[in-house]
């Protein structure tokens, strides 16, 4: 039988008292005062599902359109009508933007449950970016899928220097002709993993100057991904597509839906 990780949701002392504090929420008389400055259809988001596990929506909008604000008004919006903040999944694009997010959700939830809302956004603990969230999952079902748990990550700067340690190792770095800069060959090897496309085809549509090097970077990237490996390496390309792989496994996939009743993406 599959063991898979449980929550971490600190000692028992701590959980108890969240506990307490969601079952023990009780709305305001003036409930919807917190969502008096949504115009109709921010309002109609946020209050999708009234509070209940709901189906899917998916919100399309522009820039300045206040997409953000209705975001953070929902997650309020579920804290308040008594959803355990530590089962909702909030992902966002970057660290600066999940913290601005949170303090949005503590100011929200305040008008109505005052102090009990810094404790419960406390519970918050799935907030925060793709990357972030990604490597912590991965952390929790390495064993399952392959890494070993100790893995280091690499940032785009890193992932570029260890790209251009391979590419001189390989005697790359000084072709007759100039062969691709380490963070070309990185945006190349980036876009080819997300899009699981094949080589040729990208280069041709967005690095028209590479095509002559084709397999040159064939070779060049099998030989980053096993210096990734040797090295217990994870770029920020690799946290998403085993992310992904983890959710093509069924029986992982359902242990890890359980975790969560809310999952709310900017």
């Amino acid at each position: 039988m599959r063991q898979f990780p449980c929550e971490r949701n600190g000692n028992g002392l701590q959980s108890a008292a969240m506990d307490l504090l969601i079952s023990d929420s009780r709305p305001a008389p003036d409930e919807h005062g917190y969502l008096a400055g949504l115009n109709a259809e921010q309002r109609q988001a946020v209050e999708h599902g009234n509070g209940d596990v709901a189906g899917p929506l998916l919100v399309i909008a522009g820039a300045g359109s206040g997409k953000t604000s209705a975001l953070a008004h929902r997650v309020a919006h579920l804290i308040v009508k008594g959803a355990d903040p530590r089962r909702i999944l909030l992902m966002t694009f970057s660290r600066r933007a999940a913290g601005e997010m949170r303090s949005r959700v503590e100011r929200i939830s305040a008008k109505v449950m005052g102090e009990k809302a810094a404790i419960l956004t406390e519970g918050l603990i799935w907030a925060g970016t793709f990357h972030a969230v990604g490597a912590r999952l991965l952390r929790d079902y390495a064993l399952e899928i392959g890494p070993d748990p100790a893995f280091t990550i690499h940032d785009r700067e890193d992932s570029a220097d260890l790209m251009n340690l391979v590419r001189h190792e390989r005697g790359l770095s000084n072709t007759e002709s100039r062969f691709p800069a380490k963070g070309t060959c990185v945006a190349i090897y980036s876009r080819v993993v997300n899009a699981q496309a094949e080589l040729e085809p990208i280069l041709a549509r967005n690095f028209p100057w590479c095509v002559g090097w084709a397999d040159e970077l064939k070779q060049l990237f099998g030989a980053y991904v096993e210096a990734k490996q040797a090295q217990n390496v994870l770029d920020y390309d690799d946290l998403l597509l085993w992310w992904a792989q983890m959710c093509s496994e069924p029986a992982i996939a359902g242990h890890l839906s359980g975790r969560f009743d809310h999952i709310l993406v900017d």
